[in-house]
């Protein structure tokens, strides 16, 4: 009340012409900033100002009657204290300004055990300090600053595959990249090490062998294996109509010459061929479409045979470069097999189940090896060889000048910018140090080699403006703009298009960086959005460490989980190409299936392997929350988790995840799953975990969202009864609000939308940047939010908004930089 009284008369007395220090008073923290603004004279201005002021007193008082009993310098509670928050200066403590916004946007702040502000009060709040945050970001922009980011492991292979047209396995060279905020490209983690290094050496030889083909190759040998789980009923994309099983990849042969396969079935565990089949069993191998060999199998193989159970082909002509090898079995019928347990999706290679025969009357293909080559005749011409080599030279006078003229192209393309002339130079000295013992090709696979170990492609490294000083905001170059693009847009480098744009400094045109965004959105290499982006922000990758029951769940195998992957990405790559909705994510009452997933899903008419759009029959299943790849990898093996798949609904949509868990919990498995004469249902166990008050505070604000979707078992399958007990999905949400099932889940999350697309929206950017979003960064990200919202959110809208906003386009100068140390 002081402080409004002594405000009231400040403000009076300068509307009575009165002379005030303005200084002194803001000194004394009394009147709010823009009072001392030359505006202030007026008396609208000063009216409208005190009145502005005297609502933060309000929010102020809201602080401190709902949030200051836990946030002070005693509790320090989450690490946080308000006592000395003031929302009239949000802008000076923007860092605990947005958690507040973020907590009281989610709902999740005050506790429900808490007395609640009303909603009105709370958005009022909100809105007060994003405006007051907002309005100083527009003024004085912060861009933020990176350090050099390096290519990780996927693109580097995209842009191997981009500039010489392989693919090639980089987890032979390269080890796992470390994710940070949820991605594999955030440059605070990337730190280069000798190891690392290493490898990316030895990857450029391998790749300048692979490429240009080698006729010195010396015989190896590559295994190709086929998971446990993977489906061996049905023909496998690649390989020949008429097959069944197997596997279909693409393999680089380094030259013409001979070639053996080594194949090697499943076997029981007394030796004799895996499966109870009572007909003769044959494997074809195909190479592009065309059979190089046909093995009989015989079904009472044994260790003792020669090659045990091995089964090696004659040497076989081939022809070098990269070609699709198939090695399935003969299809001999179409019936239902005689299975131990039918009917059944799948077969299932499991020699723990059914007395070491498995579950199925099928052999199994176990892996094959491709050994070779021998008897090298040669290189034949290959589409690598054709796009590296533009030119020949039929002279000797003619090799320099064509040397040069290919390794300026490769060296444009692999740099991601014109090429300088002290970088040709030093790949001449490698051109000229292979040829003098390889000659022309010889040189050329040097200087490839050192183009592809060069830090020029192994660095996305950024240049800044000369005679900047530290802290010195600026517009990163259009070179530098490309890139950043490309591997946004395409997880790839940037294409000749781009280049040749950057190098007439036409891209930072506004009207022409929007132009290109919406021509990459449309090339099909835009679609690692969903890989790349998509992928990681949903974690898709934690499906593969969810292996369920193989009794419990026998149809779910390898087969089924990648379909439920390319589920989940092709509903994001639908989004992108007919630039939907975000908000279709939650709300979609389509997907896009193939026979296989639209049978575990219980859709009828979809026939084939082939993916295609479909309208979901019920409300159940609609957008992620239906999605078999979020149901499982939230999952455990024998039982669904209600608390992965609250924390995943937390962390990965809302952007609020738990606390972690205080120590020496038992797990829920280990809190009793029996009582009297049956098995207690997950809710049950989840009621007893909660009786402990250690664990009550946060499994009341993560189970009952994850119970909501309990009607789905481990498999994403629909169920009605867990163990023998009708499932009951309802309970009541963090922020009070009733629940009963998933529908009533996604319409709770729908009536906080704007916190799952700002969040959308963080994810982008920092995937975008490839650092971490901070606190500076999200007016930006509310920016985003509302210009998407004038046309329903289309995603289009926020990946323009990511790609023209300062935070892409500018940097700010480090004390390194300045000092030229990087």
């Amino acid at each position: 009340m002081r402080k409004l009284i002594v405000t009231a008369t400040i403000c009076a007395l300068m509307l009575l012409g009165a002379t005030v220090d303005i200084g002194l008073a803001r000194r004394l923290g009394q009147v709010p900033r823009v009072l001392s603004e030359p505006s202030v004279s007026k008396t609208r201005a000063l009216s409208e100002n005190l009145e502005a002021w005297m609502s933060y007193e309000g929010h102020n008082q809201t602080i401190g009657r709902f949030c200051v009993r836990c946030h002070n310098d005693a509790a320090l509670t989450g690490g946080l204290t308000l006592e000395s928050f003031d929302a009239a200066r949000a802008d000076e403590q923007a860092e605990i300004a947005e958690k507040i916004i973020r907590k009281l946007r989610a709902g999740m702040m005050p506790p429900q055990t808490a007395r609640q502000p009303d909603r009105a009060v709370a958005e009022a709040l909100v809105t007060a300090l994003e405006t007051t945050i907002d309005a100083v970001a527009v003024a004085d922009p912060e861009p933020g600053r990176r350090a050099f980011q390096r290519l990780n492991r996927a693109e580097y292979v995209a842009s191997v595959r981009d500039l010489l047209g392989i693919d090639i396995d980089v987890s032979t060279f390269l080890p796992l990249d470390t994710k940070s905020a949820s991605f594999d490209n955030i440059a605070d983690v990337q730190v280069p090490s000798a190891t690392l290094m290493e490898g990316y050496l030895r990857a450029a030889g391998y790749i300048s062998r692979a490429a240009l083909g080698d006729v010195k190759a010396d015989s190896g040998s590559t295994v190709y294996t086929v998971r446990r789980t993977a489906s061996q009923k049905d023909r496998v994309e690649g390989a020949p109509f008429g097959t069944r099983g197997g596997i279909s990849v693409v393999h680089n042969f380094p030259a013409d010459g001979k070639y053996e396969f080594r194949i090697m079935p499943h076997v029981a565990a007394e030796g004799e061929l895996f499966g109870r089949t009572s007909q003769d069993e044959a494997i074809d191998i195909s190479i592009d479409g065309a059979r190089v060999a046909f093995l009989e199998l015989d079904r009472w193989m044994s260790e003792s045979d020669v090659g045990g159970a091995t089964i090696v082909t004659e040497p076989i002509d081939i022809r070098a470069g990269p070609r699709l090898v198939a090695v399935a079995f003969i299809r001999r019928d179409d019936g239902p097999e005689d299975d131990l347990i039918t009917p059944i999706d799948h077969t299932l290679a499991d020699q723990q189940i059914g007395l070491g025969y498995g579950v199925t009357t099928l052999p199994h293909l176990s892996n094959f090896s491709i050994v070779g080559p021998s008897e090298v005749t040669g290189v034949s011409d290959t589409p690598t060889r054709r796009r590296i080599f533009t030119c020949r030279p039929t002279k000797p006078d003619e090799a320099t000048p064509c040397a040069e003229s290919i390794l300026t192209r490769l060296a444009t393309q692999m740099y991601r910018r014109p090429l300088q002339q002290g970088n040709l130079e030093g790949l001449m000295r490698f051109y000229e140090q292979g040829a003098m013992s390889g000659g022309f090709e010889g040189g050329i696979r040097m200087a490839l080699q050192a183009l592809l170990a060069s830090p020029h492609f192994i660095f996305r490294m950024e240049s800044a403006p000369d005679r900047l000083s530290s802290g010195d905001v600026y517009w990163i170059s259009d070179v530098d703009l490309a890139s950043r693009l490309s591997f946004f847009l395409w997880g790839a480098p940037p294409d000749q298009e781009l280049i040749d744009l950057a190098a007439r400094q036409q891209l930072s045109n506004p009207d022409v960086l929007e132009s290109q965004v919406v021509r990459m959105l449309k090339d099909r290499r835009s679609e690692a959005l969903a890989a790349r982006f998509a992928a990681q922000w949903l974690r898709l990758q934690d499906l593969d460490k969810v292996h369920p029951d193989a009794l419990s769940y026998p149809y779910f195998d390898h087969t089924l989980a990648r379909a439920m992957e390319r589920e989940t990405e092709m509903l994001f790559s639908y989004l992108v190409k007919e630039d939907r909705s975000v908000l279709d994510l939650l709300t979609a009452d389509y997907t896009f299936v193939n026979e296989r997933l639209a049978r575990h899903y219980g859709m009828a008419g979809v026939n084939g392997n082939e993916f295609r759009r479909v309208t979901y029959p019920g409300d159940q299943r609609r957008g992620l929350l239906g999605h078999g790849s979020i149901l499982t990898l939230t999952s455990h093996a024998n039982r669904t988790s209600p608390v992965l798949r609250g924390k995943w609904i937390m962390e990965v949509l809302l952007g609020s995840p738990p606390p972690p868990p205080p120590p020496n919990i038992p797990d829920l498995d280990d809190t009793g799953r029996v009582k009297g004469n049956r098995f207690l249902s997950v809710r049950e166990q989840l009621a007893e975990h909660r009786a402990n008050p250690a664990c009550s505070s946060c499994h009341n604000v993560i189970d009952p969202i994850g119970l909501a979707l309990d009607n789905f078992d481990v498999t994403g399958a629909w169920r009605i009864r867990d163990r023998g007990i009708l499932v009951d999905a309802s309970g009541q949400l963090y922020d009070g609000t009733p629940i009963d099932g998933p529908i009533d889940l996604r319409d709770a999350l729908l009536s906080r939308s704007d916190v799952f697309l700002t969040f959308f929206a963080e994810n982008l950017m920092a995937y975008a940047l490839g650092r971490r979003v901070e606190y500076y960064d999200m007016p930006t990200i509310r920016q985003i939010v509302r210009n998407a919202e004038k046309d329903g959110y289309p995603i289009s809208s926020f990946l323009l908004g990511v790609a023209n906003s300062t935070a892409f386009r500018m940097s700010r100068m480090s004390a390194a930089t300045a000092d030229g140390i990087e």
